[in-house]
């Protein structure tokens, strides 16, 4: 590629704002996984890459053209000539590319071909993508069962089920780099910090050197608005290192990290970016996103006190979850609902009780739970005959997790949870006393207290509200956009309990055969 003239830094203006904040424009971006990648963050991710000479950029997921702008940037800079190739399989997105600037020469090498299922047959000495974020929910289920196949194939054992389109774009780029090639990913923080990252994590460790992982403050995203945390992975098809260095970027814009990578990546601290070298064990036990921990933590977790388990997943909330008015309407009786709560905005505070559900009823909000057990159809009455009938017409009983139900419309039961976990909002995760007998949907996380006392459960609240034990969330929580977090069932179980706190509340320190006793009030 050759250097680029003048009128080619009027393409270069970054790509990230714009993003439509809702509706079919935005939910369009969520099914094609498409957030472009700025400028400032592209540019740096191919200084890396051709650090080592290499001689052409490969970009498994060209879509708008953002590594082919970074990378004629960066040679200019450099004074080199490096050839650009790719795969995209959207011709939308290589449109985009042509009207934002690029012309056909620019996008000469690229070729409209499914990276991960006719993957090239060669291998590169620099590869650099922003792949697609696609939900596991999202992929069709065939490409699902193709891409957990591949996983089992190359890390002996399948990735979980619930494994973004991402960790395999990565997988399959990793097994194309050449011997001393670099790679340049930029990817969500649950890359690392998910139910699949140890086995994902212990493949590319033993094999690979991470030479950097670069994270952002909440103020320096370089997706502002979207929900993901993102980091910018550096790894090279060499030894791997016991260590790696932490950069974490301060200031959204700021051409300080491209100077850094383009300085040889030098452990430094300014406004605008600090480095740490940093224990690749300690990195990925604690997450790639997190920060060190200050010290390491011995101290007494929640799983000592109770146990934890997600809310009710419905399948169909539109179908299952309730108004009052509409129960009534359609006849529902009411030993076949319960009182439930679906979503957390509807609990603002730290509590649920009577007048929550009085005051969402009041606003039109669902508070009741259609719950049918595995009774056959015509065993119930004739209304509920009739709802169940229209819900098969509504296609319900064939979407996939529905489907796994027998019969599909028999309802999750859980025991009311004495305290619920709210691990969706934007920073506000919080512990919600649940006074009002509700069963949570997955919204939440249903908390057990492994002693049913009231006075266990009060001491135990007093210790979860806490502002310092709330602190720790970020610890065992996986990490989003805007500072929000979600935290898995087992992930909370061990949330650290600050022992003063665990002291103050009156609840004694675990003992060692795992039995827990009440002081005395």
């Amino acid at each position: 590629m050759k250097p680029p003239n003048p009128s080619a830094k009027r393409r270069r203006r970054s790509r990230s704002s714009g993003l439509p904040p809702t509706g079919p424009a935005r939910e369009a971006l969520r099914e094609k996984g498409q957030f472009w990648t700025p400028d400032w963050v592209a540019e740096a991710m191919v200084a890396y890459v051709v650090g080592s000479g290499a001689r052409t950029v490969f970009d498994p997921a060209v879509g708008a053209g953002a590594f082919v702008r970074a990378t004629e940037a960066v040679c200019a800079q450099l004074g080199k000539r490096v050839g650009f190739r790719g795969r995209e399989i959207d011709r939308d997105a290589l449109a985009q590319a042509l009207r934002s600037g690029l012309c056909e020469a620019d996008l000469a090498g690229i070729e409209i071909r499914d990276f991960l299922r006719d993957p090239p047959r060669e291998s590169f000495e620099a590869i650099v993508a922003n792949p697609p974020y696609i939900r596991h929910h999202r992929l069709p289920r065939r490409l699902k069962a193709e891409l957990r196949a591949f996983g089992a194939n190359l890390l002996g054992a399948p990735l979980d089920g619930r494994t973004g389109l991402h960790v395999y774009f990565l997988l399959r780029a990793l097994t194309l780099l050449g011997a001393e090639g670099r790679l340049a990913f930029i990817v969500p923080a649950v890359t690392c910090e998910g139910v699949s990252a140890p086995r994902l994590w212990r493949w590319i460790a033993e094999r690979y050197r991470l030479d950097a992982a670069i994270t952002f403050s909440p103020e320096a995203s370089p997706f502002p608005g979207v929900d993901t945390n993102p980091l910018i992975l550096m790894v090279c098809n060499a030894d791997p290192n016991e260590d790696f260095l932490w950069v974490r970027c301060h200031e959204p814009g700021s051409p300080e990290l491209k100077r850094w990578v383009l300085s040889g990546c030098p452990l430094t601290t300014t406004p605008a970016l600090s480095v740490r070298r940093r224990c690749l064990r300690e990195g990925l036990a604690r997450g790639l996103s997190r920060p060190p921990a200050q010290a390491p933590t011995t101290g007494p977790v929640l799983g000592d006190y109770a146990e934890v388990m997600r809310g009710v997943a419905t399948g169909a909330n539109a179908f299952f979850l309730l108004t009052g008015e509409r129960a009534a309407a359609l006849g529902i009786p009411r030993d076949l609902l319960t009182p439930a709560i679906g979503r957390t905005r509807d609990v603002p505070g730290e509590q649920v009780n009577e007048t929550t559900l009085r005051a969402l009823e009041a606003a039109g909000r669902p508070t009741l739970l259609f719950c049918p057990d595995a009774r056959p159809r015509h065993g119930f009455p004739p209304a509920v005959q009739a709802y169940l009938q229209q819900g098969e017409e509504e296609g319900l009983h064939l979407r996939p997790l529905v489907a796994t139900r027998r019969p599909w419309y028999k309802m999750e039961v859980r025991p009311v949870p004495p305290i619920l976990f709210a691990y969706l909002g934007r920073r506000n995760a919080r512990f919600i006393r649940n006074l009002a007998g509700v069963i949570p949907l997955t919204g939440f996380l249903c908390v057990y207290p492994r002693n049913d006392a009231p006075s266990f459960i009060g001491k135990l609240w007093q210790v979860l509200s806490n502002p310092n034990t709330l602190a720790n969330l970020a610890m065992v929580g996986k990490s989003y956009g805007g500072g929000a977090i979600k935290v898995e069932p087992r992930a909370l179980e061990r949330l650290p309990l600050p022992p003063d706190v665990v002291a103050q509340a009156g609840l004694l320190m675990p003992q060692t055969n795992g039995q827990l006793r009440l002081i005395s009030s």
